[in-house]
């Protein structure tokens, strides 16, 4: 569905703060000023998503700023884990707006993040942003050239779009990743022959013409997923066919499929937890796509509810396979929480604390736990370090662990920590939730502590932040 035309207000206030950032970047530097102007270049290409050149100039001001490395800041990989899961969820729920905002926040430590950088292609593309997409996928394809899935998904956009000769390249390099790949030789079979016909230079008497016609149209006739299942008929305990074909459905987003390949493989293989793993990411795929699809609101919460309890029990075995990676820790702890399984998701928190990385995450969470169980004083000693832990860099968590934070404290009555936290946060951000209406309440109470309503003391008494 293609976007709404921005107004010509809206149009020509981001073109002025593009070309600021134009301007800035020229004489960038420093890492400061890289940053300043990635700030820039975000509102633009927030503020219209299906501006290619906006899009451009933001990729490359980054790369700028890493040196072309290809691979980003040190440790892009773990961070703004926030971002990278938001992302998948909006991606389920085919968000597509989300998807970019959230992909904007990942590219900024990693511009050339495949993992990112495919989803928010997908994005443009079914906004109907196509030169956006490709401006993903060849931004993608700069940082890992070879990755067969990338070819694939470039090759498709450019076929699409008319450009023939080079679809073809793009599958050639899939089919060199992939020699077996069935679908990369019938695309350029396909493509061959319609590249003959548009130039008039099909003869249809020629004999290498002809031979092109006939494997073209034997290639469509006979799809990649009848020449596998044929190939499986075969050899029917070879288990890298059914997980090759297991692939091919997800890339559908046919998980039912799916899920039946990962069965029979996982039964052959006599119970590979690394099959096994691949099923039960497939199983929780499945899941999400019938949550985006249920319409009636107890099928949704049934479904929701189904998995929840999935997703839990997957990072439960992945702790268990896994007792030393902190990361699937935190990632359980997270789960539990979200299921109000509080005292299991502070045990987990807690082991997963002790990863630097994530600590100051862990801390907030922990905060959160702690209050929801009533233990006030532990929620705000944890909410504390939070704050101090947590990078400017990761903005949504420092804001919400300064809103949480100075709400408790007022709830408890401590007026100066609440404001010393609360007017922190306005600093960063004014709007943020009702951060000036708490603001106003500790002002008034300082005035005149009789003068507090009912309805104020109720608004403010600790409880657990309903919004996150």
């Amino acid at each position: 569905m293609a976007r709404e035309p921005l107004s010509p207000a809206k149009q020509k206030r981001l073109q002025k703060v593009f070309e600021h950032a134009v301007k800035k970047a020229e004489a960038a530097s420093s890492p400061n000023d890289f940053d300043y102007v990635t700030d820039l270049l975000i509102q633009c290409v927030r503020g219209d998503p299906s501006n290619a050149i906006y899009i451009r100039a933001f990729l490359e001001n980054l790369q700028k700023k890493y040196g072309n490395n290809r691979k980003g800041g040190p440790l892009a990989q773990f961070k703004e884990r926030g971002a990278r899961g938001t992302l998948k969820k909006a991606l389920a729920q085919e968000n597509w707006d989300e998807v970019i905002h959230q992909g904007l926040k990942v590219l900024v430590v990693n511009p050339w993040d495949l993992s990112v950088l495919i989803p928010m292609a997908k994005a443009a593309s079914k906004s109907g942003d196509f030169d956006c997409e490709l401006c993903y996928l060849k931004t993608a394809l700069t940082g890992a050239p070879k990755d067969p899935k990338c070819n694939r998904l470039f090759a498709i956009a450019l076929s699409e779009r008319g450009l023939l000769d080079q679809a073809i390249t793009f599958w050639r390099r899939v089919e060199e990743a992939l020699p077996d790949n069935e679908e990369a030789k019938r695309a350029m079979s396909v493509l061959t022959v319609q590249k003959a016909r548009s130039t008039g230079k099909f003869d249809e008497d020629d004999e290498t013409t002809r031979k092109l016609r006939v494997r073209a149209q034997q290639q469509e006739d006979v799809t990649f997923e009848d020449r596998l299942r044929k190939k499986i008929q075969g050899d029917p305990e070879n288990i890298s066919l059914y997980m090759e074909l297991a692939q091919f459905y997800i890339t559908e987003e046919r998980y039912h499929d799916a899920e039946r390949q990962f069965e029979k493989a996982y039964e052959l293989s006599n119970g590979d937890l690394d099959i096994r793993e691949k099923w039960d990411d497939s199983q929780l795929r499945h899941l999400r796509q019938k949550i985006t699809r249920a319409h009636d609101p107890a099928t949704k919460k049934k479904l929701q509810n189904e998995y929840f309890q999935k997703d839990v029990t997957v990072c439960k075995n992945r702790v268990e396979r896994y007792p030393n990676n902190l990361a699937f820790k935190y990632d359980l702890g997270y789960r539990y929480m979200k299921t109000k399984q509080y005292a299991e998701a502070i045990r987990e928190l807690q082991g997963a604390k002790n990863d630097p990385r994530r600590k100051g995450s862990c801390m907030l969470l922990l905060g959160e736990c702690f209050q929801l169980i009533k233990q006030y004083r532990l929620a705000m000693s944890h909410y504390t370090e939070a704050i101090q832990e947590i990078p400017d860099r990761d903005a949504d968590n420092k804001r919400k662990s300064l809103y949480l934070a100075g709400r408790l404290a007022l709830a408890l009555k401590d007026l100066d920590v609440a404001e010393k936290h609360l007017t922190n946060l306005a600093g960063l951000d004014f709007t943020y939730k009702d951060v000036s209406k708490l603001l106003d309440k500790i002002a008034k109470l300082r005035e005149n502590p009789e003068s507090a309503t009912v309805q104020e003391s109720e608004s403010t008494e600790p409880r657990a932040d309903k919004d996150e």
